[in-house]
């Protein structure tokens, strides 16, 4: 089994039990399965895909089970009062349930990748996808088993998620005995200070307009306030992020490491 896949059901399984529990104000505990895998006929079921805010194709699959989702969102809408209910209101009490433990598992992604994660728009799905390794979890009320879920992790979220190897990180250093990380001449490097910048846009004026500018003018950037700002290291892009106040000095917290390719593309 992978283990990436083994890591990724283990954490959603330490957040999934706690996340009913805080809805329910039952005790509630979730664990990983060594085997099982989701049954594609059943009508009933619930698919779910997951995109994560770490790169493109990041995601998640889920595949829960109608007595899970069935069982869960009725704990959740009877211990609100809510006895009766149809369900469609079952149904998207216990999405609301799951988004919130899947917020928790991407924050330890993030933590595991070195990167802010979070969860872009899910939707649920008519079919389950083929190729992916399933691992199953099992959650356990105070009356027993409530049901079973079913995690996959997309290919590149696996990828992103397995540890790095020294050919990986200098692929000219397969076979030699000394990585290169260990070279003098790259700890030379490392101590060389480099410019480091945000931007938080840019604008292209005719001169007979920029000579004009005086205090108290205005100049209108290619970026709106939503939009995240551009850390540049040595006048290359490297990461985007949001600025934030520390002490009363202005910082950027990173929210995206940009490409290899998105680098060369940004050089001006």
């Amino acid at each position: 089994m992978n283990a990436e896949g083994q890591w990724l059901a283990e954490g959603w399984a330490e957040q999934l039990g706690p996340s009913i529990s805080a809805m329910t104000g039952t005790d509630v505990r979730a664990k990983r399965l060594d085997s099982s895998v989701p049954s594609s006929s059943a009508v009933t079921d619930l698919w779910w895909m997951q995109p994560l805010t770490a790169g493109q194709g990041v995601g998640l699959w889920l595949a829960v089970s109608e007595a899970l989702w069935r069982e869960t969102g009725q704990q959740v809408l009877a211990a609100a009062g809510l006895e009766e209910a149809d369900e469609a209101d079952i149904r998207s009490t216990f999405l609301e349930v799951l988004q919130q433990s899947l917020s928790r598992l991407a924050s330890a992604i993030g933590a595991r990748l070195g990167m802010e994660v979070g969860l872009e728009g899910g939707g649920v799905q008519e079919s389950l996808p083929e190729h992916v390794e399933w691992h199953a979890v099992e959650v356990i009320g105070r009356r027993g088993v409530l049901g079973k879920a079913w995690l996959a992790g997309s290919s590149a979220l696996l990828a992103a998620l397995e540890p790095p190897t020294e050919s990986s990180l200098n692929p000219a250093t397969e076979g030699r005995l000394e990585p290169v990380r260990n070279s003098q001449t790259l700890d030379l490097l490392l101590e060389v200070e480099l410019p480091v910048a945000v931007s938080f846009g840019r604008a292209q004026m005719r001169l007979k307009d920029a000579v004009k500018l005086t205090t108290g003018s205005i100049v209108e950037l290619n970026r709106s306030i939503s939009e995240p700002v551009e850390i540049l290291v040595n006048n290359c892009v490297i990461a985007r992020g949001e600025v934030v106040v520390i002490e009363g000095n202005y910082g950027v917290r990173i929210k995206q490491i940009i490409s290899r390719e998105e680098r060369l593309r940004t050089l001006f």
